[in-house]
């Protein structure tokens, strides 16, 4: 067994999500001693696919004709489409089409949660799907290699300043604006949000609102993950106000290294529970006030509450089901994860 981690459409993905998605697989097929290879000319049986760009397809189109087993990682949806590039909105049917297209390519696909693996069961595919999580590399992602005081003294702010921190491209659908509308509520805090995106891509409604963001609002850009881990730490909350995901690694980054974390009340999120391992908040408000009652204490710290659910899907847990797929892709006798809860089905 042998596979193929295609990276000939890393350089458009590597600071998105799915860039680290990619990065993640390299790492598994390291750890558990799967041979693999990023070279196409090289041999392999399993190829991994996971843009949606015509040059990915076209690979993917091309080892089937040879026989090879092709793995299309479906990170992709219509509805996390939607309010993010300009005319988003009324491209994303055709987006949609496409994505059905790509991913009946794959011999199985992989989806990062049970929530987008119900969204493109109800496109109407027929390939078998899996529900494996991107996964967190919590070696890495560990508090104590953190030096939060570092990303204060980097961005100038006091020891007792209060730090709202969130990541993400500027896309509306991550709750850009809804995180500088905080900002504004809460103008003696400072908030600060990592990620970019150039502006001939986005709306003329989020390139405006970022041009004339309030004062205690920085947009340092996309930064590397040591340094962001020292911002989680470093930060006294991260907000996810996002309205739409296929799973969210920054999420899983926020919850291994500790960060009080607020997300949106969405139904990917239903596997959290607020007030248990997290905190969630429908709208601005609430989200306003759950800021306030963390800060001042009313809140309890839920955030080793919050490690024990990201623990299981540490990249050695990923791995393992990982593995198992590829041997059900192979045709071998096996039995594989049906669900992130650890149900087996056995396939033959």
């Amino acid at each position: 067994m042998k596979v193929l981690l295609y990276k000939g459409d890393y350089k458009d993905l590597a600071k998105s999500g799915i860039g680290t998605a990619i990065l993640h697989q390299e790492k598994i097929l390291k750890e558990i001693g799967i041979p693999y290879t990023t070279d196409e000319s090289d041999d392999y049986d399993i190829v991994h696919i996971n843009g949606v760009y015509p040059k990915s397809l076209s690979f993917a189109k091309k080892c089937k004709k040879r026989g090879k087993k092709v793995i299309y990682y479906a990170h992709s949806t219509e509805e996390d489409f939607r309010d993010t590039f300009k005319f988003s909105n009324i491209l994303s049917k055709v987006y949609k089409k496409w994505l059905i297209h790509c991913y009946k390519t794959g011999d199985v696909i992989i989806t990062p949660t049970e929530y987008s693996k119900s969204l493109i069961e109800n496109y109407g595919i027929k390939k078998k799907i899996f529900p494996i999580s991107n996964g967190i590399e919590l070696s890495i992602y560990d508090r104590k290699k953190a030096n939060g005081m570092a990303f204060r003294k980097k961005y100038n702010y006091a020891k007792d300043d209060k730090v709202i921190m969130s990541v993400g491209l500027f896309f509306e659908r991550k709750g850009l604006l809804d995180f500088l509308e905080l900002a504004r509520i809460f103008p003696n805090y400072k908030f600060i949000w990592f990620g970019h995106l150039d502006f001939k891509y986005i709306p003329k409604k989020i390139s405006s609102a970022i041009i004339n963001k309030p004062d205690n609002v920085l947009f340092p850009g996309f930064v590397k993950s040591d340094e962001l881990r020292d911002a989680y730490v470093g930060s006294d909350i991260f907000v996810f106000l996002t309205r739409e995901e296929t799973e969210g690694i920054v999420l899983l980054e926020a919850l291994a290294l500790k960060t009080p974390t607020i997300i949106n009340d969405i139904p990917i999120y239903e596997y959290l529970e607020d007030g248990k391992n997290i905190y969630k908040s429908k709208n601005v408000l609430e989200c306003k006030d759950k800021i306030e009652n963390i800060l001042n204490g009313k809140l309890k710290n839920v955030t080793n509450k919050g490690y024990e659910v990201v623990k299981e899907v540490d990249l050695s847990n990923i791995g393992k089901r990982l593995k198992e797929v590829y041997k059900y892709v192979l045709d071998e006798k096996t039995e594989v994860f049906d669900n992130e809860q650890n149900r087996i089905k056995k396939y033959k």
